[in-house]
């Protein structure tokens, strides 16, 4: 399996919003992409600032492929994004994920 791990910020007082638009949108596009396992949607809020990383969980490379495209290293953003977001990220990271 393999985590794919992405970071993004907006003002604190967009923090419900963002969230809001995170569970409408890019939440149902990843679950609904062959491949997809699960995901952990963590937030917080840090002297003004709400991160946000999604960590969404993948059967192989292949599968990711199937969501972000052959360059699957970089971050997949949306429209809407832009609305909210303080920056963008070029890059999301990935991990081999081992359970017993």
């Amino acid at each position: 399996m393999i985590a794919r791990i992405w970071h993004g910020t907006t003002k604190a007082e967009h923090y419900e919003a963002y969230t809001s638009f995170m569970k409408l949108k890019a939440i149902p596009d990843y679950s609904s992409t062959e491949g997809f396992v699960k995901l952990s949607f963590l937030r917080r809020i840090e002297e003004g600032i709400a991160h946000f990383h999604l960590i969404t969980y993948w059967t192989s490379l292949e599968a990711i492929k199937n969501f972000a495209g052959n360059d699957y290293e970089i971050a997949k953003y949306y429209p809407q994004d832009k609305d909210y977001l303080l920056e963008f990220e070029e890059k999301v990271k990935h991990y081999e994920v081992f359970t017993e």
